[in-house]
Parts: structure tokens; sequence; C-alpha cells
């Protein structure tokens, strides 16, 4: 993956996928398990001190502190010479927005990519918040891209394969009269920030193993209120809509179970309003 790669996985070229998927053992995961936690934790935490008035750099120096209170780091802070603790993607921005001066103001919805490594394990996790209330299409958006995610992470199951976690999210959105983007997909995780298998939000055959317990996944839809299609923009890492309408994005660390998916960066007990239905 190049540097326009960014932080999330860039989509699988044609024909191209490795079959080296890391299972975790019963220790690995002993060891990943805090470092999820503290993602969630810190996201919950920024989530919150997203409000009007507050610049982007504001935002990103409050996740630096809140991580380092959870005696973490960031994952993303220079990973690929990325300049920042978190991605702060603000209402056209798809992923990868980087902290800066730009205020917030009311009525912006705001997605918080949270990256954290601890115990030698990384926790990634993300959410799209609105900046005090936000107008109905924008709530529509993030409440069917956050459901997409819990559409998704229902067939995480040992037996199924990478497409039925793709095929759930494509047509949960796409029935909604969204867009998944396809540039960008969900990816394995561990000790590496980006492990195999890469997890498309469309279906995609091409690239689509076996699920196996022991499978640690982040399971992230990105969706367009408009048109699929992005751009990247000059500062090399911001992408954003090409159509200018608003985009939302979620993410979960998801372990594959002999049973049902356990969300390893979930705080408390799905509700279940979201759960997949």
């Amino acid at each position: 993956m190049s540097r326009a790669g960014g932080l999330e996985t860039i989509r699988p070229a044609a024909g191209r996928r490795s079959d080296m998927i890391i299972i975790k053992t019963q220790r690995d995961l002993e060891a990943m398990r805090p470092a999820c936690l503290i993602a969630a934790s810190v996201l919950e935490e920024v989530s919150a001190f997203v409000t009007p008035g507050r610049t982007t750099r504001e935002v990103d120096d409050f996740a630096a502190e809140c991580i380092r209170n959870h005696s973490a780091r960031s994952a993303f802070l220079g990973y690929r010479n990325y300049p920042c603790h978190i991605c702060i993607s603000v209402n056209e921005q798809v992923v990868h927005g980087l902290a800066g001066s730009r205020r917030l103001q009311y009525g912006d919805i705001v997605s918080l990519d949270i990256g954290v490594a601890h115990g030698g394990f990384i926790g990634d996790t993300a959410r799209t918040v609105a900046v005090g209330g936000c107008e109905a299409l924008a709530q529509k958006l993030i409440d069917v891209t956050e459901q997409a995610l819990h559409e998704g992470i229902g067939q995480a199951l040992a037996g199924n394969r990478v497409v039925d976690i793709s095929r759930a999210v494509q047509t949960y959105v796409e029935q909604n009269g969204f867009s998944v983007v396809r540039e960008f997909v969900g990816h394995g995780v561990g000790r590496t920030m980006h492990e195999e298998p890469q997890i498309p939000n469309y279906v995609d055959r091409k690239a689509s193993p076996r699920l196996r317990p022991g499978m640690t996944l982040a399971i992230e839809p990105m969706v367009n209120a408009g048109k699929a299609d992005v751009k990247m923009l000059n500062d090399g890492w911001t992408v954003v809509t090409q159509d200018g309408q608003p985009s939302a994005h979620f993410e979960h660390t998801v372990l594959v179970t002999d049973a049902e998916p356990e969300v390893l960066t979930c705080l408390a007990k799905t509700p279940s309003s979201l759960k997949a239905r």
C-alpha cells in the first residue's frame, strides 16, 4: 500500500491477496483486549469533548492527553508519517482528516478515528458524532452507517467468509439510499495496524477468505450521503467526497469466536436497537 493508502487499507488490486492471516492465541487476546478497551475509552472521552467552537487541533491535543493518561500511545502518529494523534474528518471529509485551525460549528458532523498501541497490540475504533446537533439527512447518515457496522459484525461468524460481512454492509447502506466508499476498506488488526484479511464494504468475491476463530478484524463502513466517488486533497492525506456531500465512518475491532462475535472495542453491551437484524 502506498502512502496514499493512508491509515485505512486501500482496496486490494484485482487478483492480489495474501493468505497470511494471523490467528490470535489466548495469550495474544489477553494483551489485545486492554488495548481495545483503551481505544474505546479514548473515543468516548474525545466524543464528549467535541463541541461547537473547538478547533480540530484542540480535539487532537485532547486525544493525545487521553491516550497518555491511559499509558498508551497513538498508533497513528508517525505511521507512514501521519502527523496527528487521531483522524478528525469533518462533513465531506471521509477519512484521514488532519488536525488544524478549523473551528467546529454547530451542525457539523465529525468522524473520530482512534488507534492506540498498548502491550504490544493495537485497538482501532471510530465513530461519527454531530457537533451540538445536525440536519435530518446527516443524522440519518450517521444512524445508517452505525447500523451498517452492526450488520457487518453480525456476519463475523466462524465458517462465514469476508464477503458475508461485505454484503451485509453494502446491502444495508444501499437499501437506505447511501453509497459505500470503495477505495478504502477494513482490515485485520493485531500487533500491527494492518493485517490480512482486507474487508471491503462492498461485495468483492476475489478476496474472501473463510473466517476462523481467533481472527481479529477492524470492520469499518465508510458511507457517503451522495455518490461513492472520493478524492484526496493536496495535503496527501485528507480524503473527501467528490460531490461535496457528507460522509460518516464507524469502526470496531471484532474477534471471531466459536460462537457470537466479540466486539473488543465496546465498553458496554451493544444496545439491542443496534444489533444486526
